[in-house]
């Protein structure tokens, strides 16, 4: 496997199977790779903490890394190079606004809580697919907002990367239920238990049964909703339905969601 820093480099992966993390890999950025291997392309894993998608109070000092771990995770489940290009790379110069999707100003969540979350989110997606030029890009469900973003992101820019497809792979989960994330290294053991509300109010049916699970766990709620699986806005009649929810136990934020039948 292949690790790469510069755009030159990058180059000889034209029209592979991308999939763009922040690294510290776990099992399910794991399952991204080996979704991306089925697509019978050259599998490209970039690794970048974007200091873009941070606000000042955020973990991004402190938010883990880990080259080397991250660089055997993905050669370990076939990936055939690793991108890690520099911040200066990144963004040579000042990075430019960019128009923001739908899905990334829906009321009440992520952008309620992280303004300026999604732009940086945005810009960052946007210059790797200008450097990767990948043919598929994979992205994760835990993340539900963030790839119907990115999803709406491609089309609304589809002259840019042309015939870009994403695929979306399912969250995976430990045997307690709980979503992995990068960031549930910080949980201490009691920490641990109380994060294990957020599996079990997506599992309700109604809001107001979430929040009751939400708070009997002790989190400390920023979003606990029913929004339409396609468009994020109030569900009608019909639609699939997504439970989404947001909660910190101190300084560590948690979000999960999962497919409800209210």
């Amino acid at each position: 496997m292949e690790v790469l820093t510069r755009e030159s480099e990058i180059a000889a992966f034209k029209e592979c199977a991308f999939v763009p993390t922040m690294g510290a890999l776990h099992e399910g950025h794991l399952s991204l790779i080996r979704m991306a291997k089925k697509t019978n392309r050259p599998v490209v894993v970039s690794i970048f903490v974007n200091p873009e998608q941070f606000s000042p109070e955020e973990d991004l000092d402190t938010y883990p890394r880990n080259l080397e771990q991250d660089c055997a995770f993905a050669a370990s489940v076939g990936a055939d190079a690793v991108f890690a290009p520099s911040v200066e790379t990144m963004y040579p110069t000042a990075p430019q606004p960019i128009a923001l999707p739908d899905a990334a100003t829906m009321p009440q969540l992520e952008d309620a809580c992280r303004p300026a979350h999604f732009m940086g989110v945005c810009v960052a997606v946007a210059r790797l697919f200008d450097l990767v030029q990948p043919a598929v890009t994979v992205f994760g469900l835990k993340d539900y907002q963030q790839y119907l973003v990115v999803k709406q992101l491609i089309v609304q820019e589809e002259n840019r990367w042309k015939n870009l497809k994403i695929l979306g792979a399912e969250i995976i989960r430990d045997e307690d239920g709980l979503a992995m994330s990068s960031r549930n290294v910080y949980l201490t053991t009691e920490q641990r238990k109380q994060s294990l509300g957020l599996h079990k109010a997506i599992s309700c049916t109604t809001q107001n049964d979430m929040v009751e699970t939400l708070n009997t766990y002790g989190l400390d709620i920023e979003y606990a909703v029913l929004r339409s699986s396609r468009s994020l806005l109030t569900p009608i009649d019909g639609e699939p339905v997504r439970a989404l929810v947001a909660a910190r136990l101190g300084n560590i934020r948690l979000i999960d969601n999962a497919e409800v039948q209210p």
